[in-house]
Order: structure tokens, then C-alpha cells, then sequence
């Protein structure tokens, strides 16, 4: 199939407008979910589980055993991306998101009602890393559906700016955890570790019911009511993943790499660099206003880099961030170690809101155009997931390693989050531009094979 002008869609028709509002709130507030959850699992882990799930480990080792459970559901997640992105691509969008917000959020709420190890031993830490696997399994998948599930929906000409909506969760999931947490954690010890720290997994209960009664309401892309008419849904879209859409795969990895690194890298990594490595340390309570005001930044950004996308093309805007990113690294990883309180919340807060936001903006929507429609939902779960793994997951281990066998030396994660920028920055002149491509078009944008021999 040839690429064709992308077929107009009637704005002004009430059904549809009624389910683009429904698809921008159900995938927003699963977002929301998704994000809370992780950042509400990871404040536990530093703050709860050690002392609650790990008590018959020395406090250390507590805490490496928490944050080891954590990091299970990175790997659940790919699993996860793999499993449900074949159901989606095979039995429609709508019903996958609703299995996977289910799936992730009653992982989050059943930890809320956990025993600890005091009252059942062992038992406890295997059902805490049990529901952990499950949470990373159900989420492996979520994003990318919200994601597909936008693309799917939006007008054509307005397709970065309705795709980048749902993103607007992220933010605000991480500054929701992050305020209840805060506000829990200053209540008296003994309250906080006795019942406390448990309301907000179990309140996560009724974002569930509220996400899932609106995508029950929600109308099947028209993306994948076409195939169905066709009767062109794919039988094996693994196998065609990995083959003819593993082109797409492998730049959605190259396009992530500074986007999702460079995040882990800002809201983790920098932060315990600028509390406990560089040469003068910096308040942690201080230090955390870096990812608040960089959430807050990326409401404002998100939204204004997809509407750019829609009129200047995804690809320049894309590089603009990466290039962004590799102009700031070493800027920014200077003013972390400089000791400064608000020279640290600015280089935070610029790093996340302005570098990483810039590429996530036109990404909601770059990353569908770049599959075909028969395993758009698997291929965007596969470059999505594999690249969290490859970038998010390596940043923390790889620049905490980095950084101990450097005594500390703040230009090496300054090169490794500058190398990161410059893969994803190449990559923006190898992907081709995306904007106001045919979802319907069952080729992928980017298409290599022995008969082409280059990146179309």
C-alpha cells in the first residue's frame, strides 16, 4: 500500500467529539494511575517496606531488598508490553485498557491491605513482590494503549496536541503521590507505620472505578473498526513486529533514549548526587522541589511542544529537546554539585520540565505513526517498554556505578547523559517525519528490507 492524504474526520460530529473527550479522560486518568502508583511504590520502598516487609534483614539490606522489589516491575513490564499489545492489536484497543487498568491498579490497591512480615513472615515480601510483578505487568502495557488509544482518536491536523494530553497524568500522578506522602509521612511514626502509609494504595481504588467506568463507555478506535470491517487484523503480530515493524522498534528505542534516561536520570540519579555524592550535599526536602516544579513546568510544556508538532513537524521539535538535552548536560550536572540549593531545584527542574518534556510532547503521537495498524498497539508497547529497560532502567544502576568508581566525579554523568542525547538526537535524522500520516496505512513509516536498503 501506498501513502495516501489521511482521511478527514468530522470534528463537528457530536458521537465523535463525545468519544474523543472520553478517550482523552480515560487515557488521562490511567496515566495518572499508572504514575502514581510508581511514585507512590517508590516513596514506600525508601519509606515502608524496609521496616514493614524486610524486618528480619539488617536496615541496609532492608532497604536494597525494597528497592529490589521495586525494580522486579521493570521487569514484568516488557512481559506485560509483549503479552497485551498482541491482545490489542488483535482484539481491539478498548477492552486490553480496561483489563490493564484493572490489573495495575488492583495490584496497587491489594498492597495497601498486605499483612507484614511481623504477622506472616516470609510470606510477606513474596505477596508484596508478587503484587509488584503484577502492578509492572498490567502497566507494561497501559501507556502504550493510552497512547495508541489518543492517536487513534485525535483529528488528523490536530493530532500532537489531543495525543499529548493524556501525558498531562504523568505530572500530575507524580505530584499526587508525592503530596500525600508528604503530608502521611508527617504524622508521628508509630501512626504512619501502623496504618497510615496504607490509605493512599487503597484510595487508588477508586481511580479504578472511575477509569474503568468511562472506557466501558468508551467506543472502539476507528483505527481498528476499519481492520475489522477489512478483516484485516493481524493473526501473528508478534511475529510481524519482529520482523517488518522491527525497524520502528528499534528507532522508537533511539528516539527514548534521552527522553526516558535523561528522566530517570533527573528524578532519581541527580538527586542522590546532589544530596549525598557531590562535594557540599543539599537538603532532601530542598532537593525534591526540583521534580515538583519540573512536573509542574511539564503540565505547561507537554501540550505546547504536541500543538508545536502538528504545525512545524514532530521531527524538529523532537530534536529540539534532544539537542537541548546535549547542550545542557554538562551545565546541569555543574550545578548539582555545586552545593547551591536553588542552583540543584533549577537544574532539576529545567532538566525534566524543559529537556525531557520537549521530546515527550510530540512523542505521544510520533511513536503510533511510526507502526502500521494492524500492530501499531504491540509495536508501540515494544519500543516503549524495551527502551524504559535499556534507558530508564540502566540510568540509576549505571550512573550510580559511574559515579562510585569516580569518587564521585560530577562530569561522568554529565558524558553518560550527554552520549544518551546524542543517540537520540541521530536517530531524529534517521526517523522520517510522521505528521498527519494515515493511521489506517498498514506499512510502517520507517521500512528497511533488502529491496529498499534505507530508511524511508
Amino acid at each position: 500500500m501506498t501513502e495516501t492524504a489521511p482521511r478527514p474526520v468530522d470534528t463537528e460530529d457530536p458521537v465523535y467529539a463525545a468519544n474523543l473527550r472520553r478517550a482523552t479522560l480515560a487515557s488521562s486518568v490511567g496515566s495518572a494511575l499508572e504514575y502514581f502508583d510508581f511514585a507512590l511504590y517508590g516513596l514506600s520502598s525508601a519509606l515502608v517496606f524496609n521496616t514493614l516487609f524486610f524486618s528480619n534483614l539488617d536496615p541496609a539490606m532492608g532497604v536494597v531488598a525494597a528497592f529490589a522489589s521495586f525494580g522486579v516491575g521493570f521487569v514484568a513490564r516488557p512481559l506485560g508490553g509483549l503479552f497485551f499489545g498482541t491482545l490489542g492489536d488483535r482484539i481491539g484497543r478498548k477492552w486490553v485498557l480496561l483489563v490493564t487498568i484493572a490489573l495495575m491498579g488492583g495490584s496497587t490497591t491489594l498492597i495497601g491491605a498486605l499483612p507484614t512480615y511481623e504477622s506472616i513472615g516470609i510470606w510477606a515480601p513474596i505477596l508484596l513482590t508478587t503484587l509488584r510483578l503484577l502492578q509492572g505487568f498490567g502497566a507494561g502495557a497501559e501507556q502504550a494503549g493510552a497512547t495508541v488509544l489518543m492517536a487513534e482518536y485525535s483529528p488528523v491536523r490536530r493530532r500532537g496536541f489531543f495525543s499529548s494530553l493524556p501525558f498531562i497524568g504523568i505530572q500530575l500522578g507524580t505530584l499526587l503521590a508525592a503530596l500525600v506522602f508528604t503530608l502521611l509521612s508527617s504524622l508521628p511514626d508509630d501512626v504512619f507505620l501502623t496504618w497510615a502509609w496504607r490509605v493512599p494504595f487503597l484510595c487508588s481504588f477508586l481511580l479504578i472505578l472511575v477509569a474503568m467506568f468511562i472506557r466501558a463507555r468508551l467506543r472502539e478506535t476507528p483505527t481498528f473498526v476499519e481492520l475489522e470491517k477489512h478483516e484485516q487484523i493481524e493473526d501473528h503480530p508478534i511475529r510481524r513486529v519482529f520482523t517488518t515493524g522491527f525497524p520502528g522498534v528499534v528507532v522508537g528505542i533511539g528516539l527514548r533514549m534521552a527522553e526516558n534516561g535523561g528522566s530517570y536520570m533527573f528524578q532519581a540519579l541527580a538527586l542522590s548526587f546532589a544530596t549525598g555524592t557531590a562535594a557540599a550535599t543539599v537538603d532532601k526536602s530542598l532537593a525534591t522541589w526540583g521534580v515538583t516544579i519540573g512536573s509542574l513546568i511539564g503540565m505547561a510544556v507537554i501540550p505546547l511542544t504536541g500543538h508545536l508538532s502538528d504545525r512545524y513537524g514532530r521531527v524538529p521539535i523532537y530534536r529540539a529537546g534532544a539537542v537541548f538535552m546535549l547542550l545542557y548536560a554538562f551545565p546541569a550536572w555543574w550545578m548539582l554539585q555545586s552545593g547551591n540549593a536553588a542552583l540543584v531545584i533549577g537544574a532539576v527542574a529545567i532538566g525534566i520540565g524543559v529537556a525531557v518534556n520537549t521530546m515527550l510532547g510530540p512523542q505521544c503521537a510520533m511513536l503510533p505513526e511510526l507502526f502500521g495498524n494492524r500492530h501499531r498497539y504491540l509495536g508501540v508497547a515494544m519500543a516503549r517498554e524495551l527502551s524504559a529497560v535499556i534507558a530508564g532502567g540502566l540510568a540509576g544502576v549505571l550512573g550510580a556505578w559511574l559515579i562510585a568508581i569516580t569518587d564521585g566525579n560530577w562530569m561522568v554523568p554529565a558524558m553518560y547523559m550527554t552520549v544518551l542525547a546524542a543517540i537520540t538526537t541521530g536517530f531524529t535524522f534517521i526517523v522520517p517525519e510522521t505528521r498527519g500520516r494515515d493511521l489506517l496505512l498498514v506499512e510502517d513509516a520507517v521500512r528497511i528490507s533488502t529491496t529498499e536498503g534505507a530508511v524511508r
